[in-house]
């Protein structure tokens, strides 16, 4: 799944891949985000807008 259209996608679904992709596959957001070459502050802030938190120390959205 590109993440590229982020901004274009369900949060719900959203935050899902991307906890799938970072348990699976980045390790923490700053690979996740380097590698789909996005913006990070555009990616938690999608996010916060329905509710989901990046924390740091689960590396996952909750």
């Amino acid at each position: 799944m590109n993440l590229a259209n982020f901004e274009s996608m369900d949060p719900n679904m959203l935050m899902s891949i991307v906890n799938m992709k970072l348990r699976d596959d980045f390790g923490d957001l700053d690979n996740l985000v380097k590698y789909f070459d996005i913006d990070k502050q555009a990616l938690l802030d999608k996010l916060a807008s329905a509710g989901f938190e990046y924390l740091e120390e689960a590396k996952q959205f909750r």
